[in-house]
Parts: C-alpha cells; structure tokens; sequence
C-alpha cells in the first residue's frame, strides 16, 4: 500500500473554460454601455432643460416695459370771460384718457397714477388715479379728471399772448409705478413715466396737438 496515494485530477468540465471568461468579459461591457447609455441620456436630458429654461426666461418671459399712453385729453369745462378769457376764481377741467398697456405674460400690478400739469413750468393742476392691475398682454384705460387752477393761469405773462393766439400751450407729466411679477421666479419693479406737450384751442376748447415722450425706470 503506497503512503500517499495520489490525488485524482478535477474533471476537464469542472476546470474554467475559455468560454465562460468571454462571457462574463461580454456582460461586463454590456453592463458598461448600458451605463454609458443612462448616463448620457441623463446628461442630455439635463442640457436640454437648461436650454429650455434659458430659452423661456430670456424669451418667452422675458420682462417686457409696460406702455402707457395718453390717448387723448377734452377740455370738459372752461368758462370764459368775452369768450377769451378764463374767468378768475373759476377752475378748468380737463379729462385725460390714459391706457397702460402690458405686453407680459404676467399680471402688471400698478399703484395710484399721477398727473401733473403744467403751464409755463408752473403747476396749475393734478390728479390721482386708483391703482389697480392690468392682465397678460391686456390693456387698462382709465379716465383722470384734472382740475386747472385757474387763478394760477391768470398769474402767468404769457397768458396775453396765448389768448391772442387762442391757444393755451401746457405740459402733462403722468407716471405709473409697479411690479410684474412671473411665477414668483422673475419680479421686477418698474416705473413708467410720461411727459405730453399739448396745445389747447380757447374757442374750441379741443387739442388741436399734442406730442408724447416715455421714459421706463427699473
């Protein structure tokens, strides 16, 4: 009986074979395209939300500078002395039809409007519209009544010279203050200013010209 018997050799099935290490090689690269493949789509689709998000905060909400306009303005009482002159301790009213206009597409919340006027560069009357809000891409017109002292007209040197002309030459300044606001993302505060020189006929009591300039602040 030998002392160490020799030990029997694995069967040739049980040994790896060449086969299943290129399998488990093809699996492994197949895990790895798969990877490369959700990580890619991953990243492709994060680049094409960004793209999105630009595109819709630079384009399409983009804050856009509210518009007002005065749209026409009636002398709505005047009293006159001979039919030429403003009588003393009497007021001129005249009517302003203003619109403001919100090109956004948000809301365009406004505080009170104000309208000065001037003659000569001297106030001679104002007046305060209520606040309010004009919607997406809507217009909101409002009508201001303003009240023109008329004893300040009176006081004015040039006031012989317009009369003889038969025209009263004064300055609106109108302004507008508020804030749009986009899906609580994108506020802005704005300030929509307006400065109207007009020409007003005595006789006819009408504009006969009248020329605007607007001005934004942010």
């Amino acid at each position: 009986m030998e002392r160490d018997q020799a030990k029997p050799l694995a069967p040739i099935s049980d040994l790896p074979s060449s086969d299943d290490g290129e399998a488990a090689l093809h699996l492994k690269q197949v895990r790895r395209k798969k990877f490369v493949k959700c990580f890619g789509s991953v990243v492709a689709l994060a680049i094409i939300l960004a793209v999105v998000i630009i595109i819709l905060i630079f384009i399409v909400f983009r804050v856009k500078d509210p518009i007002i306009n005065m749209n026409g303005v009636a002398v709505t009482r005047l009293e006159l002395i001979n039919g030429t002159t403003p009588k003393p301790g009497s007021n001129i009213s005249v009517t302003a039809d203003v619109s403001v206009k919100n090109p956004n597409l948000a809301s365009f919340k406004y505080r009170n409007t104000t309208t000065t006027l001037y003659y000569y560069g001297k106030v001679v009357g104002d007046a305060r519209g209520p606040p309010g809000r004009a919607k997406a891409r809507r217009t909101v017109r409002m009508n201001i009544t303003i009240d023109i002292i008329v004893d300040r007209v009176l006081a004015s040197p040039n006031l012989v010279t317009d009369v003889r002309s038969g025209t009263l030459t004064m300055v609106s300044y109108s302004r507008v203050g508020g804030r749009i606001n986009i899906l609580n993302i994108i506020k802005r505060h704005v300030t929509v200013k307006m400065n109207c020189s007009m020409t007003v006929n005595i006789f006819s009591q009408a504009i006969q010209q009248q020329k605007c300039k607007r001005q934004v602040d942010v």
